[in-house]
């Protein structure tokens, strides 16, 4: 049997999850008390048809003073050689809250108190089940339909997934420098379609666009050192428990050169990495209609 417990912050998207898995053929149960965690898998083992052999249970702070006899249970099933696996959900603090005031809902642990102050207290008694989850998603900036991409990849196509999610970032410096970045490359050197008048108003997603940004072979052998550069950095922050990084790329305004390298970068690190992976072109739609750019 494999078992999958769900877990992560409220407002995560722990709910969603388990949706998406029940569609994918798991035998759901979300807030099962925690003192029953035991018989429950017990009766499951003893009737695999029930759970037809896969199943995911939802834990989250509801269990309330119960929630730490989980740590016991969990060490107990290890010891079992019981084969568990723990998916955590976590999100950015600025996104949560952002979720529950326009839900209108209050966290479970602020009571009359702020979000914030819940969202504190909730990390610090879910501390010891991210210390020990197997998989951890970052769903700040996830869609619905890249995080059902991610449950399908993982638990559907039996493929592998290293603890580490990556979004590749194009970006605009006169519109700032992403504050979520680890890693900022500045792609302003190239060939600027900008000021090319029949190109001006295309973005990097567009071959006539890709094409100028290219010509040279500049931008060729610039990314053949990046994706390098990649390829050597990312087991090596695995291995250090790295779960998500920000790589951001970026030209004057985020529409012609940044987005062109962004779209190389993830296509080469779509075929080779089996890592979450999402690329996103913060500034290529801004200001679209502008007819004059800051000097390089």
């Amino acid at each position: 049997m494999k078992l999958i417990v769900v877990t992560g912050m409220s407002g995560a998207g722990k709910t969603v999850a388990l949706k998406m898995m029940e569609d994918i053929g798991f035998y759901c149960v979300d807030n099962l008390p925690i003192p029953l965690m035991k018989e429950f898998v017990s009766l499951l083992a003893d009737n695999p048809e029930r759970g037809a052999g896969r199943v995911a249970l939802g834990i989250d702070i509801r269990s309330g003073q119960e929630l730490p006899l989980l740590d016991g249970i969990l060490a107990d099933w290890k010891q079992e050689e019981v084969s568990c696996e723990i998916l955590f959900l976590d999100c950015s603090d600025e996104v949560l809250i952002k979720r529950y005031k326009e839900t209108r809902r209050s966290h479970p642990l602020a009571g009359t108190g702020r979000i914030d102050q819940g969202i504190v207290r909730e990390r610090e008694r879910l501390a010891f089940l991210k210390e020990r989850a197997d998989y951890i998603f970052d769903t700040s900036k996830l869609l619905t339909k890249d995080l059902r991409h991610e449950l399908e990849k993982l638990f559907l196509e039996n493929g592998s997934y290293d603890n580490l999610f990556i979004t590749i970032l194009s970006f605009g410096f006169k519109y700032g420098i992403p504050a979520d970045a680890d890693l900022v490359f500045d792609v302003r050197f190239l060939p600027n379609p900008f000021y090319v008048e029949e190109l001006k108003h295309k973005t990097g997603e567009e071959a006539p666009v890709r094409d100028y940004v290219m010509q040279g072979g500049t931008a060729a052998r610039f990314l053949e050192k990046l994706c390098d550069l990649i390829d050597f950095l990312i087991p090596n922050y695995v291995q250090e428990g790295k779960n998500q990084l920000v790589i951001a790329i970026g030209c004057t305004g985020g529409r012609h050169r940044s987005v062109t390298i962004a779209e190389a970068l993830y296509h080469h690190m779509r075929l080779l990495r089996p890592v979450g992976l999402k690329l996103e072109h913060r500034d290529k739609d801004v200001n679209r209609q502008q007819t004059a750019e800051p000097a390089k």
